[in-house]
């Protein structure tokens, strides 16, 4: 045995590793399978690359391509990819008309009313849109992105695109895609859109209150988010769909990093593209705080619907649906009596009060995996809702317990359910055990915890209460305790 084929088999006993990768031939190895392993090896430690030996399904090196640079550096915030130049492009080859559409948007959506009286080029230096290079100027990907024509983007942007769909069951009924510069993109997506929200009025005190299908606003910047931080490093159109189900809003590139679905209303704002995402703010667009998530829950959230579900992301798309439900209108109205007061409602609360409207009664510790917030921020939050007299507390330390409040259900004309949800007060309490022992001659502890709607804790504190009172007398002890009456 010669010294190599020796130092072969050595090789194959020790298996593969990050350093050593076996691969079979037996099928004709495509180049580009070959490739991609050289490459994967050349990315780390350098290693060996045995050719015609079997998989043994151990751990292997992936390559990582080029634009899977950009896509890890821009997701942990280390480069800005729409902040790059395009040396190519000469910013006398961009669409002055789209200036004009950014000065409209301005003064349509709020935007700084400092940068409506720049000229051209200072508007473009103002934004980051154009910059020097070489005495020449050049767009930045966001500057092409806001400025370019249809046939710049399809020729230097390629991944940028945007489809609206509509369905119906298993119908097509629209199917648009857009390669068009950002803004007009919007503009005609946003009336494809309105075309079909419906919408009724509600009397609430003296106004009358819309209450749309899909609330505009949460429409607004849903869509915005997925122009402004999908990853233009990866082919794939982002989609706006209306369907049976509802409102659905996607985009390719997963969440960036630090944020992810258990802290998404609490994560410190971060775009993948931050130049972009200013442009957009600084125009009106979006959001100015950086909290337009806040928005979109709101938008479902105030009307009794249910929250945003972001559950279909994953590490290659972000993506959000809206329930198409309808509206609550007894919970709208209370939620714009409550806005009439000073300051919006915040959106902790609007989550609290919507768990609440369907699961009726629960404790602090349920409410922390909605809010996103330590427990003690929600008990905070509840207080005040207690305070303003939206909610009612039940019980004491940890086993506090919280339903709506009686004047909620008042209003929505509910007030039995409220008694079945709030439980009984103590004399009542005390009644129905009475009258249990009446028909049954005695009562456990069990049976006072389902007659009266209480935890086994607070009926033994009712028992007990009720023997030191003198109107019942405990047989045995331990769990076979019966009660009868004294």
């Amino acid at each position: 045995m010669d010294t190599d084929q020796h130092k072969i088999e050595k090789l194959i006993q020790q298996g593969e590793s990050l350093t050593l990768e076996f691969k079979s031939d037996l099928k004709c190895l495509p180049d580009r399978d070959l490739v991609a392993a050289v490459v994967s090896l050349a990315n780390t430690d350098g290693g060996e690359l045995l050719l015609g030996v079997e998989d043994d399904g151990t751990p292997e090196a992936v390559p990582f391509y080029p634009h899977e640079f950009i896509q890890r550096q821009s997701s942990m915030g280390l480069v800005d990819p729409s902040a790059m130049v395009l040396e190519e492009v000469d910013a006398s080859q961009l669409d002055p008309l789209q200036r004009l559409r950014i000065r409209n948007a301005i003064k349509k959506y709020g935007g700084e009313p400092s940068l409506l009286p720049l000229a051209d080029e200072e508007l473009d230096g103002a934004l980051g849109l154009c910059l020097e290079v070489n005495g020449i100027k050049r767009p930045t990907v966001a500057g092409l992105l806001l400025l370019g024509t249809e046939n710049l983007l399809r020729q230097h942007l390629p991944a940028y695109e945007v489809a609206f769909q509509v369905l119906s069951g298993t119908d097509v009924r629209v199917n648009e895609f857009f390669r068009k510069p950002l803004l007009e993109t919007f503009e005609e997506i946003e009336l494809l859109f309105r075309a079909r929200v419906e919408e009724e009025k509600i009397q609430v005190g003296l106004f009358r209150v819309p209450v749309p299908n899909y609330d505009r606003r949460a429409f607004r910047e849903a869509f915005v988010n997925s122009l402004v931080h999908r990853d233009f490093s990866r082919l794939g159109a982002v989609h706006v769909k209306i369907s049976d189900d509802g409102l659905t809003f996607s985009n390719p590139g997963g969440f960036v990093e630090g944020v992810n679905l258990n802290n998404l209303l609490v994560a410190d704002p971060r775009s993948r593209n931050p130049l972009l995402a200013d442009v957009i703010k600084r125009i009106g667009l979006a959001e100015r705080t950086g909290r337009g998530i806040d928005r979109i829950y709101e938008g479902m959230l105030r009307y009794g619907r249910p929250a945003p579900d972001y559950s279909m992301s994953n590490e290659f798309t972000v993506s959000v649906q809206m329930a198409n439900t309808a509206a609550d209108l007894d919970f709208l109205k209370m939620v714009v009596e409550q806005e009439d007061k000073p300051g919006n409602m915040p959106v902790d609360s609007l989550i609290i009060l919507s768990r609440l409207r369907k699961e009726r009664r629960l404790t602090t510790a349920d409410f922390v995996a909605s809010v996103q917030k330590t427990e003690t921020s929600v008990r905070s939050v509840l207080e005040k809702l207690v305070e303003t007299g939206f909610l009612e507390p039940h019980g004491i330390g940890r086993g506090r317990t919280y339903t709506l409040s009686v004047d909620l259900y008042q209003n929505a004309g509910q007030n039995a359910e409220y008694i079945r949800q709030a439980g009984f007060s103590v004399i009542q309490q005390e009644q129905m055990v009475l009258s249990y022992i009446n028909k049954h001659g005695s009562i456990k502890r069990a049976d006072a915890a389902d007659l009266c709607r209480i935890s086994p804790f607070q009926a033994t504190r009712l028992l007990k209460r009720m023997e030191k009172k003198g109107l019942i007398l405990p047989l045995g002890q331990g769990r076979g305790t019966r009660y009868e009456q004294k």
